[in-house]
C-alpha cells in the first residue's frame, strides 16, 4: 500500500487540472469535524445509498479483491461493502480526520481530488454522497478511472441538481425581498445528463447514470436547516456572503418555505436527488457497440405490420 500511495502522489502531480473553486474546502473540513461526533444520528440518507449500492453489487457476478471507499465519511458504506462475500479488502479514503477515525483499517486521509494511489490499484471503487463537494469533478473522475484495474467497476452516488430545491427557492425569495439581492446558499449540484457526459469523457466504458428522488419531511424548515448543519454541510460556497444571517432573514426564509411547500399535516418536504453512476474501466473483453451501418435487419422491416 505504501508503494501504491507514493506512486499515486507522483502521478497526481501530472493529473491536477485548473478548476473553478466552488467550495471552501477548509470551511467544509471544519464543519465536518464539528459534526463528526454525532454524525451517526443523521446518516439516514447515506444508509439508503449504502443499501442501494449493495443491491447493485449483488447483481454483478464477480469478485472484487481490492475495493476503495472513496469519501468514506464515518465508514458506513465501507462497512456494508466489506460484508459482501465477493469483496476481500476495503480501503477507506476520507479527507476529514475526525470522520476517518471511525473507519476500519486500512484507511488513508487524502483529498478526493488528489488520489494517492498508483494506477490500476483497485477492482472496485464505491463512493457515497461525497463527490458533490469536490471542486474538480471531471479531474476526480479521471483519477478514479485510472485507479481502477482494467474492467474494474465504479459505483458512485452523489447529490443531484433537484436537491433542496424548496430551500433554494425560499432563500432566494427572502433575500431578494429583504436585501434586494441574493447570495449563493445551496450548492449547484450536477444534473443527470451533464454527469453522464462527464463520466464518459473521463474514459469510462459502459457508463450509466440514473436519478432517484427522495422526499423527506420535517416538522418545520428550521428542523431541516439544523439537520443540514448536523451533516457538516451548511453553506461552504466560496462566493457566499461573509456576514452572519440575521434572525429576521432566517425567519422570513422559513416562513416562505412553509407558506409555499407545507403539507396538509403541517410538515414540510425536502427533496434530495441522488444520482448514481455505474461505469467500468475499459477492457478488451467488454462488449462493444456495433459500428453504424452494420445491422443486418432493417428497422423498417421490424416495424412493418404483419400480414393477417
Amino acid at each position: 500500500m505504501l508503494r501504491q500511495v507514493a506512486a499515486g502522489l507522483k502521478q497526481n502531480v501530472r493529473l491536477r487540472m485548473t478548476a473553478p473553486i466552488l467550495f471552501d474546502t477548509r470551511l467544509l473540513d471544519l464543519r465536518r469535524t464539528r459534526a463528526a461526533a454525532r454524525i451517526g444520528a443523521h446518516d439516514f440518507l447515506l444508509a439508503r445509498v449504502a443499501e442501494d449500492l449493495i443491491d447493485r453489487l449483488a447483481l454483478v457476478n464477480r469478485a472484487f479483491p481490492q475495493a476503495l471507499d472513496l469519501g468514506a465519511h464515518h465508514g458506513l458504506v465501507g462497512q456494508r461493502i466489506a460484508q459482501l462475500p465477493r469483496v476481500e479488502t476495503v480501503t477507506s479514503l476520507e479527507p476529514n480526520a475526525a470522520l476517518l477515525a471511525s473507519c476500519a483499517p486500512p484507511k488513508v486521509q487524502a483529498q478526493l481530488e488528489a488520489l494517492p494511489f498508483a494506477e490500476e490499484s483497485f477492482d472496485l471503487v464505491v463512493s457515497g454522497l461525497a463527490l458533490q463537494w469536490v471542486n474538480d469533478l471531471p479531474g476526480t473522475l479521471i483519477q478514479i478511472c485510472r485507479t481502477l484495474k482494467p474492467d474494474g467497476l465504479f459505483l458512485g452516488a452523489l447529490l443531484g441538481g433537484a436537491t433542496l430545491t424548496e430551500l433554494r427557492q425560499a432563500w432566494l425569495i427572502a433575500e431578494t425581498e429583504l436585501t434586494g439581492g441574493a447570495s449563493p446558499r445551496v450548492a449547484p449540484f450536477a444534473d443527470v445528463r451533464d454527469l453522464g457526459s462527464l463520466v464518459q469523457r473521463a474514459g469510462f466504458a459502459l457508463p450509466v447514470v440514473d436519478s432517484d428522488i427522495v422526499t423527506v419531511t420535517y416538522p418545520d424548515p428550521l428542523a431541516l436547516m439544523r439537520e443540514i448543519k448536523a451533516w457538516g454541510a451548511s453553506n461552504m460556497l466560496t462566493d457566499r456572503r461573509r456576514v452572519p444571517v440575521s434572525r429576521h432573514l432566517l425567519l422570513r426564509a422559513a416562513q416562505i418555505y412553509a407558506e409555499r411547500f407545507a403539507l396538509p399535516n403541517g410538515r414540510i418536504p425536502a427533496t434530495f436527488e441522488i444520482l448514481t453512476i455505474t461505469a467500468w474501466r475499459p477492457h478488451v473483453d467488454q462488449p462493444k457497440p456495433l459500428k453504424p451501418g452494420s445491422a443486418t435487419v432493417s428497422l423498417k422491416d421490424v416495424l412493418k405490420p404483419s400480414k393477417p
